[in-house]
C-alpha cells in the first residue's frame, strides 16, 4: 500500500495516510475531494484578486510587497502545519489557500503589467494541463508505474535542490544567469520544470484515488485537496516564468 501512495509532492507522500486509519464515520470520497479542491481554488482567487487590484491601481511594487511577504511566509508556515497536523486540514488548508492567493495575485499583476495578458495565459495553460492529464490518467494513457514514480520523484528532488542552491549561492553573489535567463538554455530548463510539475499532478491523482480506496477519514479530503493545490500553484508559477522568458525574447 505504501508503494501505491508514493509521490514527490511533500504533502502527498508515502506517509500521508499513515496514522489516519480507516474512517469510523464518513469516509473520504473522490467527489468530496473535488469539492474541497474547488473551495480552496475560490479562496486563492479571492485574495489573488484583491492584491491584483491593489497593484494595478497603484502600479507600485511597494504597495503589494508586504502582502507578498505575508502570503509567501505565511503560506509556507501553514503548509508545514497542514503536513504535520493532517487533522487540522479543514482549517489550515483554507488559510494556506488564502495566503497563497496574496502571493499569486501580486506576482501575477507585476508580470502582467510588464507582459500584458501573461497571467490569463498562465492560468489557462495550468487548468488546461490539469484537464488533459486528468483525462489521460483516467483513461489509462499514463500508467503510474514504479519507474514513472521514481523518475518524477528524482526529477522533482533535483529541481528542489537546484532552487535551494540558487538561493543560498545568491547570497554570495553567485547567480546562474544562463539557466535563469531567457536564452535557449534558460527556456529549455523552464520547460523541463513545467513538465516535471505537470507530471506531479498524475502522481497526485493516483495518490488521492488510493486514499479513497483505503477508506481514509473524511478530513483527508481537505488534506488531499491541499496537496493538489500545492502542485497546481507550483505549476502555475513555473508556467508564468516560462512564458515571461518567451516574451522577453520577442
Amino acid at each position: 500500500m505504501a508503494d501505491l501512495m508514493r509521490t514527490s509532492n511533500p504533502a502527498l507522500n508515502a506517509n500521508a495516510f499513515q496514522g489516519a486509519g480507516v474512517a469510523v464515520g464518513e469516509a473520504m470520497t473522490l467527489q468530496g475531494t473535488v469539492n474541497k479542491t474547488g473551495m480552496l481554488l475560490i479562496c486563492v482567487i479571492a485574495t489573488a484578486a484583491w492584491t491584483w487590484n491593489i497593484y494595478t491601481h497603484s502600479q507600485n511594487p511597494s504597495a503589494v510587497l508586504p502582502l507578498l511577504a505575508i502570503g509567501g511566509i505565511g503560506g509556507f508556515i501553514f503548509a508545514l502545519v497542514t503536513i504535520f497536523k493532517k487533522t487540522w486540514a479543514p482549517v489550515t488548508a483554507p488559510i494556506y489557500a488564502l495566503l497563497e492567493g496574496l502571493l499569486l495575485g501580486g506576482i501575477s499583476a507585476i508580470y502582467d503589467v510588464r507582459f500584458h495578458g501573461i497571467a490569463i495565459q498562465a492560468v489557462s495553460l495550468t487548468f488546461g494541463t490539469l484537464a488533459i492529464l486528468l483525462l489521460a490518467y483516467r483513461s489509462g494513457l499514463i500508467p503510474v508505474t514504479e519507474k514513472f514514480r521514481l523518475g518524477v520523484v528524482a526529477a522533482t528532488g533535483g529541481i528542489a535542490i537546484f532552487y535551494l542552491a540558487t538561493i543560498v549561492l545568491g547570497f554570495f553573489g553567485i547567480h546562474f544567469t544562463t539557466i535563469n535567463g531567457s536564452g535557449p538554455i534558460g527556456i529549455a530548463f523552464s520547460a523541463f520544470v513545467v513538465v516535471v510539475a505537470a507530471l506531479n499532478l498524475v502522481l497526485d491523482f493516483d495518490f488521492i484515488e488510493s486514499g479513497v480506496a483505503a477508506g481514509a477519514p473524511k478530513y483527508m479530503e481537505w488534506y488531499a485537496a491541499f496537496g493538489l493545490m500545492v502542485t497546481l500553484i507550483w505549476l502555475y508559477l513555473e508556467i508564468l516564468r516560462l512564458l515571461s522568458k518567451l516574451r522577453t525574447r520577442d
